[in-house]
């Protein structure tokens, strides 16, 4: 891991700007009034628009984390932003937005082409970058995971022990393969539904949240879509973490 770039926030937070290897990533933490122990790390996920769009909502969600005393740190997709594309990634968006533009049903073959192989290659680099945060002298554990591309979160939750808890979003195109890795997940999970989601099946969403085999989970619907969510939603997120990361 290479630090790139350092800057202090306005309200204290220290935000540096990464590369690992060709991935790049930004790491938040606490300012040193409310840093006098090594933080517990949230990994933030985001959706396939890349870091530089994302950024006022990720940085906004960090910030939130900083102020209970979290690091956070969040890395770019693969395919996304800067990185290179790869041609089957390319061709499973451009299916998407012809049958979305011709109005037709998205298909399995298409979420599988989409959604599938982003989920193999970006675990990886996820459980990779997990590696060269927790070898900082100010991140510790536990760790958690929150938000983004849903198939990624359930993947996480399944193959990497180092994630206690995760806050996932039923907003995102969801593989039927992902429902048999979902039984297998036992961690806390705390799951937001925007409930007139108009990119989102609302009734694979109820499924999926039917078959995760937490003992600990819980399912916080709100009314409104996509981009609906409410304040409120955010800071029972963070209760959430708070809980299950001290």
């Amino acid at each position: 891991m290479q630090f790139t770039s350092e800057q202090r926030l306005d309200d204290g937070v220290i935000e540096r700007e990464f590369t690992l290897g060709e991935i790049p990533g930004i790491l938040w933490t606490p300012g040193s009034a409310s840093a006098s122990a090594p933080a517990p790390l949230i990994l933030l996920g985001h959706p396939t628009l890349g870091l530089h769009r994302m950024y006022p909502r990720l940085v906004a969600r960090a910030r939130q984390a900083a102020a209970d005393g979290f690091a956070t740190a969040t890395i770019e997709l693969p395919g996304c932003g800067d990185r290179p594309r790869w041609p089957a990634g390319e061709q499973a968006r451009a299916d998407l937005r012809r049958a979305k533009e011709a109005g037709e049903p998205i298909g399995d073959e298409i979420v599988d082409a989409l959604v599938l192989p982003l989920v193999e290659k970006a675990v990886p680099e996820w459980q990779s970058a997990l590696d060269a945060l927790l070898s900082l002298p100010e991140i510790g554990g536990p760790v958690g995971y929150s938000g983004g591309v849903i198939s990624i979160g359930i993947r996480l939750a399944v193959v990497e022990p180092r994630i206690v808890a995760a806050g996932l979003f039923a907003g995102s195109f969801l593989p039927r393969a992902m429902f048999e890795e979902a039984r297998r997940v036992t961690i806390p999970l705390h799951v937001l539904l925007q409930w007139d989601d108009e990119g989102n099946d609302r009734q694979a969403a109820l499924d999926l949240f039917d078959a995760f085999g937490s003992k600990e989970k819980s399912l916080h619907a709100n009314m409104g879509g996509h981009t609906g969510v409410p304040q409120h939603a955010g800071e029972d997120a963070a209760g959430f973490f708070a809980r299950h990361l001290r």
